[in-house]
């Protein structure tokens, strides 16, 4: 299935893409793509549904984050070998995590916001893996059934601030609307392998970003198995798997986003994003 919520922030519903690219509205179904509707049994209960039996919605909707009430967004850094050599940094031996606050959501297509001040804001497509139930000190051999499904994820991060200003990489990584989440959650009997998806990114149509979750240094299974150890995850919960090569900060010489910037990124099987860059205003 694929999952999505509709509407003004604030105001989204529940829905359902089905077979032929349609919207349903599954208001009727649940109340919202939250943690009780991702869990093991209730995907099961929607998955028996009858799309064609669902409303239709006509005409252009806004796409929120497919998943209500995320508690938490742990990102993994330096997790393609060929990014890391674009950053300058080797290849770590354990996963590099760090965390972007839920206030960092946005919907897949809504502008991103250029921090005031900011100079090196940079892009980053990655895979999001979609928490289904709670999953504490899980073995790697059962690590998949915590698995809700998987989502695209923009990793947008100030460079400046992440490198730069001392401290975590949270600095960099927590501004406003620097987490597109979406379009769809994919719920995981619909993706094959995780490990073989191809992944872009454009940035007023050039393209930069063009690579595969293959090379992920630590694939989702040693993820989710791993990041369990020091935390729980809870259902709703987004691990945000790490890039490829091709972000600004590893061009020669590096290539910034700036106001009036858009930005085109997808994963196969995931779906697109498509983001205009806007300066910070204080109204926003």
């Amino acid at each position: 299935m694929k999952l999505v919520r509709y509407g003004q922030p604030g105001q989204e519903k529940p829905g359902l893409i089905d077979a032929q690219g349609a919207l349903r509205d599954l208001s009727g179904a649940v109340a919202d793509i939250d943690s009780a509707a991702i869990a093991p049994a209730a995907l099961a209960r929607l998955a028996k549904l009858d799309p064609a039996s669902l409303p239709r919605v006509d005409g252009a909707v806004r796409y929120g984050c497919p998943v209500s009430g995320v508690g938490k967004i742990v990102c993994v850094g330096l997790n393609y070998a060929d990014h890391a050599a674009e950053s300058g940094l080797p290849v770590p031996a354990e996963p590099v995590l760090f965390l972007k606050p839920s206030s960092s959501l946005s919907g897949p297509n809504d502008p991103v916001i250029i921090p005031r001040g900011s100079v090196k804001t940079d892009w980053e497509v990655e895979l999001g893996v979609v928490i289904g139930k709670q999953a504490s000190y899980v073995e790697e051999s059962e690590a998949m059934d915590y698995v809700a499904g998987y989502t695209v994820v923009n990793d947008v991060s100030e460079r400046e601030y992440q490198i730069e200003r001392g401290g975590q990489w949270d600095k960099g990584k927590g501004c406003d609307t620097f987490a597109p989440v979406g379009p769809w959650l994919v719920t995981r009997d619909e993706i094959a392998d995780p490990q073989d998806l191809d992944m872009w990114l454009e940035v007023n149509g050039h393209r930069f970003q063009n690579g595969s979750t293959r090379t992920m240094v630590f694939g989702v299974k040693t993820l989710v198995s791993y990041i369990s150890r020091f935390m729980s995850l809870m259902p709703g919960d987004i691990i945000s798997t790490g890039t490829p090569p091709g972000v600004g900060l590893g061009q020669k010489p590096p290539v910034y986003l700036k106001a009036g910037d858009e930005m085109r990124l997808g994963i196969a099987g995931l779906g697109e994003q498509r983001q205009a860059l806007r300066a910070w205003r204080r109204a926003e």
